[in-house]
Parts: C-alpha cells; sequence; structure tokens
C-alpha cells in the first residue's frame, strides 16, 4: 500500500456559459487531477479546486514529496506531516493542494479493500444524495427560465446567487421564489454586506422565506455573523468563513451559523470535513457541501460523503449543468435532483487519460476579477 509514484495534471473544462457572482466571473472550472500508485499496483485517483497558482506550487513542492514512500492507509499522519511542514501557519496556503492526494489515497485503499469509499466511513446512512440547482445571474428573466428548466428537471432546492447590489438582492430573491413556489430556495451573497445592510436586507428578504442566507458578511466576522442570528429569522449559513477545521469549531462555539457548508478542498481533505462534521452534529447543526464545479472525481467524493455523514441533511450544492465536458465515463449518476449511490470500490470513477490531455492547461484562468470590466476589483463588504 505505499505510494511509489504520484502524477498531476493541471485542467480547465469550459463552462456552457459564464458564470457570474459578486467576486467575478468565471468562464470555466480549472482543477488539479493527481494520480498515484502504489508498490502493489493499486492506483488513486484525486481532484481540488484550482484557484490560486499557490495550489501546484504546494503540490509540486511539498504534498507529492510528503507523500511519496507513505501508505495509502496515512490519511491523518499525511495531513499532519503537511501542516508540521510549516503549514500550521498557512493553511490556506496548503488545504487545497493537500486535498487532491489524500482524495487519492482514500480511492487507492478503497479498491484494495474492495469497498466504495463511504462504506470506509461508516457505512451508507442514506440511499441517495439530493442535490441543489445553482444559478449565477443578475439577470430576472434568464433566472426565471434557468429555474423553471430545474425545477421540471424534478429538484426541490435551489441555490440563487445575489450580493451585486442592493436592489438586486430583493428582485433576484423576489423572482426566484415565484418561479420555484414553496420549494427550499438558497441565498448566497459570498460576503457582500457590511453589518447595517446585512440587518436591513434580511428583514426585506424574511417574508419570502429562504431556507438560509449564506455567507452575508465578510468571512472573518463571525462575531458579525453570531449578532445576525440574535436580531433576525432568517437562518445563516457559513461557507467561505469555514474552511478548515479549527474555523468551524470557532463557529460552532460563537453559535454564529444555523447550517455550516464544507468542502473537502478546503478543508484539506475528506477526513477533516468528517470530522468538521462530526463537530457541527454534535450541536445539531446540519452541514451541506459548497460546489465549486466539481469534476467526475470530486463529484463521486461528495456523493460518498453524503452517503455517510449523518447530518450532510440538506442537499448539496452542485454546478454539473453548466460543465460541458467530463474527464471520466463514469461520473456519478444525477437523476430528478438526486445521486445515485455508487457501487463499485473506492470513489468509483476511471478518469480518462485522453481527456485529460484534452483539457490539459498550463495556467490557471482568473476566478476572481471579470474580464469585461478592464481595472473592476471585488469589494468585501461591497455595500
Amino acid at each position: 500500500m505505499i505510494i511509489e509514484k504520484v502524477e498531476r495534471w493541471l485542467v480547465r473544462v469550459p463552462f456552457s456559459e459564464t458564470i457570474n457572482w459578486g467576486s467575478g466571473a468565471r468562464i470555466g472550472t480549472t482543477r488539479l487531477i493527481c494520480r498515484i500508485e502504489t508498490d502493489s499496483g493499486a492506483v488513486g485517483w484525486g481532484e481540488t479546486l484550482c484557484l490560486i497558482d499557490t495550489v501546484p506550487a504546494v503540490f509540486d513542492k511539498v504534498v507529492a514529496p510528503l507523500a511519496t514512500g507513505r501508505s495509502v492507509a496515512e490519511a491523518e499522519a499525511f495531513s499532519r506531516h503537511m501542516l508540521g511542514a510549516g503549514y500550521y501557519h498557512h493553511k490556506r496556503a496548503a488545504v487545497m493542494a493537500m486535498a487532491a492526494l489524500e482524495m487519492a489515497m482514500w480511492d487507492a485503499l478503497g479498491q484494495i479493500a474492495g469497498l466504495p469509499c463511504y462504506m470506509l466511513w461508516g457505512g451508507g446512512f442514506r440511499s441517495d444524495v439530493p442535490a441543489a440547482a445553482y444559478t449565477f445571474t443578475r439577470d430576472r428573466d434568464a433566472l426565471a427560465e434557468h429555474l423553471g428548466a430545474f425545477r421540471d428537471r424534478g429538484f426541490e432546492t435551489f441555490k440563487v446567487k445575489i450580493g451585486f447590489d442592493a436592489e438586486s438582492d430583493i428582485a433576484l430573491a423576489r423572482t426566484a421564489r415565484d418561479a420555484i413556489g414553496g420549494r427550499d430556495l438558497r441565498l448566497d451573497v459570498n460576503g457582500a454586506w457590511t453589518p447595517g445592510t446585512a440587518r436591513r436586507q434580511l428583514r426585506k428578504l424574511a417574508e419570502l422565506d429562504p431556507a438560509y442566507v449564506e455567507q452575508p458578511l465578510e468571512l472573518d466576522d463571525i462575531a458579525g455573523h453570531a449578532a445576525l442570528r440574535q436580531v433576525q429569522s432568517v437562518p445563516i449559513a457559513l461557507d467561505e468563513s469555514a474552511y478548515t477545521l479549527q474555523d468551524v469549531s470557532n463557529i460552532v462555539q460563537a453559535d454564529a451559523a444555523d447550517v455550516v457548508l464544507l468542502d473537502p478542498h478546503q478543508a484539506g481533505g475528506l477526513w477533516t470535513t468528517l470530522k468538521a462534521a462530526g463537530i457541527c452534529e454534535a450541536r445539531g447543526i446540519p452541514v451541506g457541501l459548497h460546489s465549486g464545479a466539481e469534476l467526475a472525481i470530486s463529484q463521486a467524493a461528495y456523493v460518498h460523503l453524503g452517503l455517510s455523514v449523518p447530518n450532510l441533511s440538506i442537499a448539496i450544492d452542485t454546478e454539473r449543468t453548466y460543465l460541458t465536458a467530463d474527464i471520466a465515463p463514469d461520473t456519478p449518476v444525477l437523476e430528478r435532483g438526486r445521486y445515485l449511490a455508487p457501487t463499485a470500490a473506492g470513489l468509483g470513477v476511471t478518469p480518462d487519460p485522453a481527456a485529460i490531455r484534452e483539457f490539459e492547461v498550463s495556467e490557471i484562468a482568473g476566478a476572481y476579477l471579470d474580464p469585461a470590466r478592464p481595472g473592476w476589483f471585488p469589494l468585501k463588504p461591497a455595500y
């Protein structure tokens, strides 16, 4: 079970349309894909979100060397070794790079054991995983059209990006409520509001009964989110504030969230995500999963988490509708807004080397700026 070989690629799969959000615009998803091979010939695949240039650099200079020669059954020790290599001071510079390799370790271990990954984490708690339809537009007509199409495909939960400006926040939310009826509505602000704006906007939005408003304030303002929960009735979800295990602990201790959205790429791995979910479970807090346009490997990992974590009881975010292609032919099946349980060992996907070569790139396309607005950059908070 000893890792003898580590390979990695940077790939970018185009979107079917430009995705707009309060922090910029994206034309595709850039991911780091890795493959490990053990001394017995077992192979594991991993994937991570690749938004900033530190990800491939840290993977090449630290992750791959520290993983080589280690057993795939040592996810905990590998993660601690990474942080001990100086990254306990710089967790957010390391977590995405760590996550790809750690995911590949679980994939290989599951295949060696002959078990799907979720069976290694306590077994199946549910038989499938509900997904939330995700929209990215400030155009009300386009929003209504997208939501109607998702509704007709069987989705029961809908997530709408707001946080563009104060007026469109309310208009987009009302358009969404009209389009989906009484189904669950999530509103994602991406930290665009000041505390005063948050109080005013949440008061207006309360009549629309959102399931939650996500990340209303700047990500470091844990105290502000705790205060928001005390002065109004709309549930608060935290995402950008909840990257690392320590972030989640601070949120729970401060009573700062009604829902916590986890992401294994931003937590540093699948095992850390399971631990973060346990912290929330102990306080009765449901968790979901953030989406950064996962390709097949990460999407499979998300489904395995959704099958096994008891308090992952709400629909997971998914951006699969916007992908024009993928790197594996056996991506988890999404039917009527629900992901079906994989049955194969490990993560249950087999990436196609030809597809990886087709979408391979040498650099990360901007994720936080908007080429259509030269000189523009996002502010947090914005208004």
